[in-house]
């Protein structure tokens, strides 16, 4: 495994030690350790069902580990009352999978939202806010569009200005790229590269779309079997020896995961051999 360099603590936005998480039975997380740099655009990678989005929801404080901590901004996420995890999560965007727009509202409408809930700016200033976002995203133009006119493309670029308004430190990337056209993919790559850097993010993007988060991550985690198999640059992580690795950042079909689902042979199967 790929040891990190040493941080500055002021250098550790988000701090994840030692955490266990399970399911019912199943054991989602046994022992994760990562940390997340200020203005870094980090990745957390792995193939679906090795819980990534869990791993999301357990920054946000939505769910509670068995065990291990996890520090944001330097306070343990899971120690916090009601009332501070909220103003917490003020300080963090979230990109969800589906956009998650109200359907109801306008593009302007949905990017103000936030902005009228959390806040208690004048109407003027939103206005300008709202423009000064949507402008970001390239999709000013749009701002009286509904949802429903949308395509996917701008839905997700509507979705990402709303999650941008309230100028988060963090921001969360649910699987961006998944659904998306080669253009829309490209356009959504280069956003997330450039709005982390121009308004001073630090990124966290979960997907198990290699070539395109290789392109933008300072930093990728790759899960499997609830632990960190290896953490480097892309550039660290396509140099691998691991086996696990290789098949991963490589595509290939067969491997440490294997193409076929753990069973009796076929010829036992043919013969009725149990």
């Amino acid at each position: 495994m790929t040891s990190a360099p040493a941080d500055k603590p002021s250098d550790v936005l988000v701090d994840v030690k030692n955490l266990c998480f399970r399911r019912g039975g199943r054991v989602i997380f046994e022992g994760v350790s990562l940390q997340i740099r200020r203005g870094e655009v980090t990745a957390i990678m792995g193939p679906s069902g090795t819980g990534k989005t869990t791993l999301l929801r357990l920054i946000g404080g939505q769910l509670r580990p068995d065990s291990g901590t996890v520090t944001v901004l330097g306070q343990n996420v899971h120690k916090l009352g009601r009332d501070a995890l909220f103003r917490l999560r003020r300080r963090m965007g979230m990109l969800f999978q589906s956009g998650a727009l109200f359907t109801h509202q306008s593009v302007f409408e949905n990017v103000a939202f936030p902005l009228r809930e959390h806040t208690d700016l004048p109407e003027p200033l939103i206005h300008d806010l709202v423009l000064m976002k949507l402008q970001a995203v390239g999709l000013r133009g749009a701002r009286d569009m509904m949802p429903s006119e949308l395509s996917g493309g701008m839905a997700r670029r509507v979705a990402l200005a709303r999650a941008v308004a309230l100028d988060p430190t963090i921001m969360m990337y649910d699987e961006p790229f998944a659904g998306q056209d080669p253009i829309s993919m490209g356009v959504l790559v280069t956003l997330i590269r450039r709005l982390n850097d121009a308004l001073g993010l630090s990124s966290v993007v979960v997907s198990h779309d290699v070539v395109e988060t290789s392109q933008i991550a300072d930093t990728i985690h790759v899960l499997s079997e609830g632990r960190v198999v290896e953490s480097g640059s892309p550039e660290e992580l396509a140099r691998s020896e691991s086996a696990w690795v290789k098949q991963f950042m490589r595509a290939l079909p067969d491997g440490p995961v294997a193409f076929h689902y753990p069973g009796p042979s076929l010829e036992d199967d043919l013969l009725g051999v149990r």
